[in-house]
Parts: structure tokens; sequence; C-alpha cells
């Protein structure tokens, strides 16, 4: 909205103003006519600097042959004067993942290309369109501020009265067309209106930046506590998205990304391109939708740094709090160094135990219900009731008591220090077969100790109760007789 303008504050816009700076520059022509073409009428928002550098090189070529030395520079040398901050006329940057930078143009180069756009003379100067758009725009504000349901009615009954008188008209014959004037007047505005749009989304990408900048800023010297600060950000970033700007972008944008309303709007741009006034006209603006998009996208991308930023800003956080860790387990180490060589110096630590016992949820089994088992007496018989049953096999059971087998273990080694199992069994045969000599292998005496030898085999023979002759090969057993038997 537009507000009257004293003399301090022109004067402080003529001295610090990039788009009046570059009106008043002495290379004017060559800046405007050459990011004119290459930012505007192309609508590039990101170009190369080899890219932008070697069209103004060939630019400069080109003027040099004209007039010689008139402008003596490199081109390099131009582009840097012009993305300094005392001209603020391209931005230079670097996007994320390249090395190289790039240079998109500022909110004052289109200033100043509007301003010196309007100095040009118009043969035809149309004032119906322009007239209607204000009738529009007013009944608009006045029917959407409508606090009367009555009167909203009223309004809308008004709009149907006129579209029936209007297709009443048709019916008869009588429908009126646009005149040549009336269709160049309405298509000088819509081309005005549709080039001011594109000038208008790099003001507002300008704004979303300098946000951006803003906030970064903050972050960088920020002394407070985290939460504090995600605050002033958050309610930064909700102060320009919920402004006016802000909700009017996003509505355009919307708009822009209804398919229905694409439709609409190639299908409306192809028909009045297809007229015959209008065959002349700027080719671009055939397409204008699509650089609508592509600067909206833009200015969308702005949007999506500053939630870029926020993330940054955690990760530092946490990689500050990793380094702090780290700094002080350096200290720690550092200390345990400069004791290391102090005798005097008792270092203990108490562990409970040298590594966690980490027990994890699903390594559990699960629940497994305890089976009970099934007992059945049924084929249980009564004592006695089998005749085939033998009691006295119960007393027919072989037992070896080893208390005579200790008796001769000790008196063969009254006689010697040592006595083999073979040796043993010769002198005193076996009369309960394998069983007795399983106990001579389990005996356990104060008096001696049993030595098995694996690398070496005996036999040991005995006459069984049937008559027949066993042998049984096993290591090389030895009894050996104790210290403490050996000293008595």
């Amino acid at each position: 909205m537009t507000r009257p303008m004293g003399f301090e504050e022109i004067a402080w816009l003529r001295g610090n103003s990039p788009a009046w700076r570059l009106l008043r520059a002495d290379n004017a022509p060559l800046v405007l006519s050459f990011l004119h073409r290459v930012f505007v009428e192309e609508n590039v928002r990101s170009i190369p600097a080899a890219e932008l550098a070697s069209r103004l090189d060939d630019e400069l070529y080109a003027r040099n042959e004209r007039a010689p030395h008139s402008f003596p520079k490199p081109a390099r040398a131009y582009l840097d004067d012009w993305a300094a901050p005392e001209s603020g006329w391209l931005r230079k940057y670097y996007p994320e993942g390249s090395d190289e930078p790039h240079f998109d143009a500022t909110p004052a180069v289109e200033r100043a290309l509007q301003w010196v756009r309007g100095l040009q003379e118009r043969d035809f100067v149309g004032t119906e369109s322009r007239l209607n758009t204000v009738f529009d725009l007013l009944r608009q504000i006045v029917f959407g501020t409508e606090a009367d349901p009555a009167a909203k009615i009223e309004e809308l009954r008004r709009q149907q009265r006129t579209l029936e008188d209007e297709i009443a008209r048709i019916e008869a014959g009588e429908a009126t067309m646009l005149d040549p004037s009336g269709v160049r007047d309405r298509y000088q505005q819509f081309a005005a209106t549709a080039r001011e749009l594109l000038a208008d989304f790099r003001q507002v990408e300008e704004n979303f930046r300098k946000l951006d900048r803003q906030l970064r800023e903050r972050v960088a010297g920020w002394q407070g506590g985290k939460g504090e600060l995600l605050d002033d950000i958050l309610g930064s970033r909700e102060s320009i998205t919920g402004s006016d700007q802000g909700r009017s972008f996003q509505a355009f944008h919307d708009f822009l990304l209804s398919r229905s309303r694409q439709e609409e709007l190639s299908d409306l741009l192809d028909r009045v391109h297809r007229l015959s006034g209008n065959a002349d006209s700027d080719p671009r603006l055939r397409h204008v939708h699509h650089d609508w998009l592509q600067a909206a996208e833009a200015a969308q991308a702005t949007v999506r740094q500053l939630s870029e930023q926020l993330r940054r800003f955690l990760d530092d956080q946490v990689w500050f709090e990793n380094r702090r860790v780290i700094d002080l387990l350096r200290g720690i180490e550092a200390r345990a160094l400069s004791l290391r060589d102090e005798s005097r110096v008792d270092l203990t630590m108490e562990l409970d135990a040298p590594a966690p016992d980490v027990r994890l949820p699903m390594e559990r089994p699960l629940y497994t219900p305890v089976r009970k088992p099934r007992i059945d007496s049924d084929p249980i018989r009564p004592a006695g009731s089998d005749d085939e049953s033998d009691p006295a096999a119960l007393f027919e059971q072989v037992y070896v008591d080893p208390g005579p087998l200790r008796g001769n273990v000790r008196a063969a080694l009254r006689r010697a220090p040592q006595v083999g199992l073979a040796d043993l069994v010769g002198s005193s045969p076996l009369t309960h077969g394998a069983a007795e000599l399983v106990a001579y292998l389990s005996l356990r005496d104060d008096a001696f100790t049993i030595v098995y030898d694996d690398a070496s085999s005996e036999q040991v023979s005995w006459t069984g109760l049937d008559g027949k002759r066993r042998t049984a090969s096993l290591p090389r057993v030895t009894f050996t007789r104790s210290a403490i038997e050996s000293a008595s």
C-alpha cells in the first residue's frame, strides 16, 4: 500500500537504495540491458558464474567493437562489482553441493527495470479494462467483507440476473464482442500484470532470504538456552508466513498447483494468443504460468532453508556436546599420565562387573506352560498276583564289599612301594568277576593312590561262577603307597 513520502525518506532512498544507485551508475545501460535479457526475459533464477561471465564477455566484446575501450575491465570484474555490497544488483552465492559460485538478480534490478520501462512512449493507453478491474476489485472487497447474509444473497441474485440477461441477449442473436481496441487494452493489462508477478517473486524470495540471514546471525551469536532460541526462530518464521505477504504468496502457490486451474489457465492463454491482434505479442506470455511456477518454487526453496537451518543448529549442538565429552576424557587421561610416576599414589577402583549384563527383551523365551505328567495306574498289578515273578531274584544281586579289597592292596604295599592291578589279581583272584574288578578301580583310601597309564595296557583274567575263563583288557593300573603311609 502506497503512502506519502517525505523529504528525509526520499533523501535516504537516494543514498541507500540499490535500484536508485543502478539508475545513477555510469554503466547503467549495460547493467540493465544485460541483466534484463538474462534474468528477466529468460526468467533465470540461478546461473553459474562461468556461464554468466562467458555471456557478459560476448556482450562486452560486441560493445567494444562498436566503441573501443568503452568497457575495459574483464567480465568477471564487472560481475564482482555488480555483486558487491555497495552495488547490490547481483546475488552471488554457492548452492548446496556445488563449489562454483552462482548469480541471481536482486529485486533492485526489477524495480529499476520497471521504472525505465515506464519511461517508454506508448502509442496506445487503455483505460477501459483498468476501470473494469477497479470495479471488480471493489466488488470483491465489499462482497468479501459483507457480514449480512441477506446482503450477500442479494448481490448473488444481482449477478444471477446479469447473467440471465446476457444469456437472453445471446439467444436472441445480440451477442456483444470485444473490438480490437478492447482486446488490445485488456492484453496490455494482462502482460503488465504477468511481468509484475515475476518481479514480485524476487522480492518475496528476498524477504524470506533476509529472514534466513537473520536466523543464521541469531544462531551464531546466541548465548542462551536451546529452547529459548527455538521459540524465537519459530516465532520469527511464523511472523513471516503468517503475514499478509506470506498468506498471499501461499494462496497464490496453492492456486497454481491446482490441476484444474492450470488446465483452465493454459486453455485461456492458448485461445487468447490465437487471436489475430495478439499474434505478434511476447511469445513468453503464452507459457507465463510455467515461469510463475518456477519462480514460486525458488521462493519455496528459500523457505525450506529455514527448516534446514534448524536442523543444522541441532546437529551443531550435538557436536559441541560430544566435543565436550571428548575434552573431559582427554583431561582424565592427562591427569592419569601425570600421576603414573608417583609411587605413593594408590589408585583403586571397584567394578561391579567387567562388562554390563545386557539382556534384550526379544531374547527372553516365550512362556511355556508346564505339562503335568499323566499317571496311568491301570497296568499296575498287585504283588503276588503274577505267578511268573520270583521274589528270590531280589536276593541274588551281587554286592562287592570294598573293605577286603582295601586290605589286599594295603597288604601288598607293605611288601613293596607299589603293586600293579594284574599282580594283585594274580595273588588274590577275583571271586565276583567284573563287579569286583570295577570295585578295585573305584577304591579310595588315604594309604594309597591309583595311577592310570593310558600309554600302556594290560590284561586281567579270572574264572567266573559258570567256570568260564574271562579276560579284560584295560590301561595299566598301579597302586602306589602314599607319602603319609611311607613316612609312617
